[in-house]
């Protein structure tokens, strides 16, 4: 019974395998299909001028929640202030903060209370007040000051209710945005027919120079967990994400940096105030929303960086992030697996979350388990060693080609560094990443399921953070007790109470 077991695994592993080495290489072919596209509809000059000049171009407002960011959130909010489009605002949700947040938004930004009939079109935690500026600087700028909400959906459900523009860029405080990101991710808004949602290219901002609020110089982190991640972003956004966009399956647009439609994004409900994976949650209720109502839809990946994040500095916060995104993966599919294999939600339920649940939430739990299994027929001399190894070095082989495919794709498509030894430490970061990185981010994946399954209650927590108002901010600038952002902003502390208490 136990050689059968045995075997039928090792079978199992093998087409496993097999059709998700097939998969990535269908991505790389649609992402390569989508860049091709990407060049003819390059943001040139004159189009940015008949959108700057247009009276019918529309307004984008920008929601950010905040909480205990005093440390950092006068340099942040100076910086979302800086985009350069025609009609934008700017609208910072103070979500309870405990710290002087909201006193140093007042005191720097000339803020008073206004009178505001809060329209709460999406449910949230209570208002409690909304400030505008007197000084003409800063008429953009709209703060929302209410309970805290626990999680970061419920701030940004709040904004929305406020946010007067008809489409909305979701991030947070401690992003750095390029100054035409909303340009950016407009135009596939004005050129193309029922587009819903839009992302940008985000990536680290560990080892960057930052003058007043901007990149000007983009490097390569020098810490090994910001320099894995780079290259992890990197394949995501470019053969992931961008794969996806070339057949309208794409699995969620990023937390910390995406333009949706407001009033499909406000008919779907808003963000789900518990959720962990607001980001994918939210795109699955707009695309949910519009199947159920026969409504057509596209969701679009450009590849242009349009933002810069904090990453995790070290396996301990590192490990904070990916334990709540495996947490939030499996909440996200508690909600909505009654989707999959449904032609009435198109490629979402056919396409996008089938391959979801196959071959990444799955993934961690076969890896675990197989390498168990390896450990066992080791131990017990049944491992075909020749075998073994040539299959080893397969599996290594296409890993770094694909990893060396995406540093390619960002060479020839936006030159993101500059010099050759940028991409040399790259591709040496693909070279130790299945032995150094993969191993952990499959331990805090499965964490993150098992915190999910004991009902452990997750609350948004403080975040410490060094911020932007130094001219060279690099990684090893850092103070050790430094906590920076994760990719959406937020840091989560687990309380070992059950979400049932939460009711």
């Amino acid at each position: 019974m136990k050689e059968s077991v045995l075997f039928f695994y090792g079978y199992f592993v093998f087409f496993y395998s097999m059709a998700l080495l097939l998969s990535y290489a269908v991505l790389i072919w649609l992402a390569y299909i989508s860049l091709t596209r990407s060049y003819n509809t390059m943001m040139d000059p004159y189009v940015r001028r008949i959108i700057r000049r247009s009276p019918y171009t529309p307004g984008v407002s920008i929601v950010a929640p905040a909480y205990n960011e005093e440390r950092t959130i006068v340099d942040n909010v100076n910086s979302l202030l800086l985009q350069d489009y025609p009609l934008f605002e700017v609208v910072i949700v103070n979500d309870g903060s405990t710290d002087k947040t909201l006193d140093k938004l007042i005191e720097n930004f000339d803020l008073v209370e206004v009178p505001y009939q809060y329209n709460e079109r999406i449910p949230a935690k209570p208002f409690r007040g909304l400030y505008r500026s007197t000084n003409p600087k800063y008429e953009r700028l709209t703060v929302v000051d209410k309970e805290n909400g626990g999680t970061k959906a419920d701030p940004v459900n709040a904004g929305l209710n406020v946010a007067v523009y008809p489409y909305f860029i979701n991030t947070d405080v401690d992003c750095i945005l390029a100054p035409d990101a909303i340009f950016k991710c407009m135009r596939p808004m004005l050129e193309m027919k029922d587009v819903i949602a839009v992302s940008g290219v985000m990536t680290m901002s560990n080892g960057c120079t930052v003058e007043d609020g901007r990149i000007v110089k983009n490097r390569v982190p020098n810490t090994p967990a910001p320099l894995f991640q780079t290259l992890e972003y990197m394949r995501s956004f470019l053969i992931g994400k961008m794969g996806w966009s070339a057949i309208n399956a794409m699995p969620n647009v990023s937390g910390g940096y995406g333009l949706f439609d407001r009033d499909v994004a406000i008919a779907a409900g808003g963000y789900s105030s518990d959720s962990l994976a607001e980001d994918m949650d939210m795109l699955i209720r707009m695309i949910g929303y519009c199947c159920d109502f026969k409504r057509p839809y596209r969701v679009v990946q450009i590849p242009d960086t349009c933002c810069w994040t904090e990453g995790p500095p070290n396996l301990s916060v590192l490990y904070r992030q990916r334990t709540r995104w495996g947490h939030g993966l499996m909440q996200t599919y508690g909600k909505y697996y009654r989707m999959m294999f449904k032609r009435k939600y198109r490629q979402l339920g056919l396409i996008t979350l089938p391959y979801i649940f196959f071959f990444e939430l799955l993934a961690p739990f076969i890896e675990a388990v197989g390498l168990v299994t390896f450990i066992y027929l080791a131990l017990t001399g049944a491992v075909n060693w020749g075998t073994a190894l040539v299959i080893f070095l397969v599996v290594y082989a296409f890993c770094l080609v694909l990893s060396l495919v995406v540093v390619f794709y960002d060479y020839i498509h936006s030159r993101s560094y500059r010099g050759f030894f940028a991409y040399f430490k790259l591709i040496v970061a693909a070279l130790l990443e299945p032995f150094f990185y993969h191993p952990f981010i499959v331990f805090f994946s499965l964490r993150g399921y098992f915190r999910f399954f004991m009902r452990q209650r997750v609350v948004w927590g403080e975040m410490t953070r060094k911020g932007f108002s130094n001219k060279n901010n690099k990684d090893d600038d850092k103070d050790e007790d430094a906590a920076p952002a994760t990719d959406d902003g937020n840091a989560y502390v687990y309380n070992t109470a059950s979400a049932a208490d939460n009711q």
